[in-house]
């Protein structure tokens, strides 16, 4: 067990370490501010302040995890070997970076509380980041300081057998439209056939009555090729099905329907099953919990996972909402239009409430990888690279590498032409 010193122990302080040490290291901590205790302790430990007590493993304490509320933090980015550091230590540290500190910035999307330049539909965007603007955004750098100090304490304390963690993946399937052309009524039925005509889109009037008098499979429809892929597989995918009422935004089919019910429970019965919370939902509790009830009436089961429509987080509030209807993990950390590490890490971690100072029971499986932000590259073989080259960061830290694929990225339409092999590559990389 890791035991550290440090002057006052604040929830902040108690919530990075647990997630650098015993969520990335795997190494068991507790924290004492007694000297006496500190000095009795025979195994791994270290101090965390303004200055060391002897000649222990010392790391030199930013006042960040010390203090309550926000404030317009000086944040200095420098080149740190293959990576990059902020909160630099001084001489007498054995990091030359306060990661514990930076973590806790990023880790609590410390900037998404400060003000900010929003897109059109009210997201922080990946321009607005620290990550992006200093080149880090494509590096788990949380995991990777994490292993800088592993190696640290190593060195120190030789003896000791560090648990090694595995690399994981968790594929998630969002469906915010189960068909492209089935079930959606005939009033939308006769609107889609009406907008063909109109457009002089005969492939696609064609398409649809092949398909809507069930000579050809809908083109959304692939979710026997997923549960195809599921049984190879000795790990879950998580799906998200959008259940939410039809309106501006979200567009998936009425849940009164006996084919949707049917879809959603068959698929359960081999995948995870969340819901992708509706666009309204976002701002209102009420609606958000309609649509966990909704779900859970048809599977029988507590809501297990969330996303939201867009990719949109209000922080703190929509993670409030979690919070008080118990629902416990959410995919919605990352970014719409570019690859990366949005809270700078590739583990699971806790949501931390900035107002409240308080660490929160709802899990954030952060995403870093969304298949609308592999169409800028233009070749298959581009899409490749940059798919691989993700993985390969995730994999060097033993992380959890999560992407985001839709229902229809998976199917045979032109714009999603080769996203299936790209799945694939995904599912190889566990093996």
């Amino acid at each position: 067990m890791l035991l550290v010193y440090t002057h006052k122990i604040t929830p902040r302080f108690k919530y990075t370490f647990k997630h650098i040490c015993k969520r990335i290291l795997g190494l068991e901590v507790s924290f004492t501010s007694k000297i006496e205790d500190f000095i009795a302790h025979n195994s791994l430990k270290m101090s965390y302040a303004k200055q060391p007590l002897s000649n222990e493993l010392f790391v030199r304490s930013n006042a960040l995890l010390f203090e309550n509320g926000l404030s317009d933090l000086d944040i200095n980015v420098q080149p740190w070997g293959n990576t990059k550091g902020f909160f630099a230590t001084g001489e007498r540290s054995d990091l030359p970076f306060d990661i514990f500190a930076a973590s806790f910035y990023l880790l609590s999307r410390y900037e998404e509380y400060m003000p900010h330049v929003k897109d059109d539909y009210g997201r922080f965007m990946a321009k607005e980041s620290l990550a992006y603007n200093h080149r880090f955004l494509q590096q788990p750098i949380v995991d990777i300081w994490a292993y800088k100090l592993k190696v640290v304490l190593q060195k120190r304390f030789p003896d000791y057998q560090f648990p090694e963690r595995t690399y994981k993946i968790q594929p998630v399937i969002d469906v915010p439209a189960a068909y492209y052309f089935r079930q959606k009524g005939l009033l939308r039925t006769v609107g889609g056939t009406l907008n063909d005509l109109s457009r002089f889109n005969l492939r696609q009037l064609y398409q649809r009555y092949l398909v809507l008098m069930g000579f050809k499979r809908d083109p959304y429809d692939t979710f026997r090729w997923i549960i195809r892929k599921q049984k190879t597989c000795n790990f879950k995918f998580m799906v998200l099905f959008l259940i939410g009422d039809y309106s501006t935004y979200d567009k998936n089919i009425n849940t009164n329907k006996k084919q949707f019910i049917s879809l959603i429970k068959s698929v359960a019965d081999y995948c995870d099953v969340g819901i992708k919370a509706s666009y309204f939902a976002l701002d209102d509790i009420s609606i958000l919990k309609k649509e966990k009830l909704k779900i859970e009436s048809i599977t029988n089961t507590d809501l297990k996972a969330i996303r939201h429509s867009f990719s949109k987080l209000n922080l703190p509030t929509s993670y409030r909402n979690l919070v008080e209807l118990e629902i416990n993990q959410d995919f919605t950390m990352g970014y719409i239009d570019t690859l990366g590490f949005r809270a700078g890490t590739c583990t699971p971690f806790q949501f931390y409430d900035l107002d409240y100072e308080v660490q929160t029971p709802l899990q954030i499986n952060p995403y870093q990888c969304l298949d609308f932000a592999l169409l800028k590259y233009k070749s298959e073989l581009d899409k490749t690279e940059h798919l691989k080259k993700l993985i390969e960061e995730v994999k060097a830290v033993n992380g959890t590498f999560t992407p985001i694929f839709h229902n229809y990225s998976l199917s045979d339409l032109d714009r999603w032409n080769g996203y299936k092999s790209l799945f694939n590559l995904v599912l190889e990389s566990a093996e």
